[in-house]
């Protein structure tokens, strides 16, 4: 793609089906390995990823070639077949329909990065459904509830 220059930078955010605490620490590190190994396939850049016990967070530098709506749906088969195999999880896993993605300048890079590292602690103060919203809110995106994530209470 020779005169083809591109700065694009999306923060993903899906959530496991029914969103179950189905990912646990004993693996989160090698989930996040595998997630990181189809970004790279695709000729993406992962900046940060956490994977929490019921969602996702994963800040990419995109290139031009992949649409994210591509990239996840490498990154969310590939690492459910991944999860399905190794079976850390009775039963099958599946994450959720859909995702959340939202891009930012290069000048938020830092401020993506640990926020989206620092997920656990964030967690402690705000839920998933209230930061999913947030975010929504945020970035003005326009949204019919009925179609966001299941929210179990």
């Amino acid at each position: 793609m020779a005169n083809t220059y591109t700065q694009l930078y999306i923060q993903f955010v899906f959530s496991v089906k029914r969103r179950q605490n189905l990912i646990k620490e004993s693996f989160r590190d090698e989930l996040e390995k595998v997630m990181c190994g189809i970004i790279t396939k695709q000729n993406c850049k992962t900046y940060a990823i956490y994977c929490n016990p019921d969602h996702t967070h994963i800040f990419v530098g995109m290139h031009p070639e992949i649409s994210p709506s591509k990239l996840m749906e490498q990154v969310k088969s590939g690492s459910s077949k991944w999860l399905n195999e190794k079976k850390f999880i009775s039963g099958k896993f599946h994450w959720q329909n859909g995702y959340g993605a939202f891009t930012y300048s290069k000048s938020h890079i830092d401020r993506v990065v640990k926020y989206i590292l620092n997920q656990p602690e964030h967690h402690k103060k705000q839920t998933f459904k209230d930061e999913y919203l947030s975010l929504l809110k945020k970035f003005e995106i326009e949204y019919d509830a009925k179609y966001l994530f299941e929210w179990y209470d």
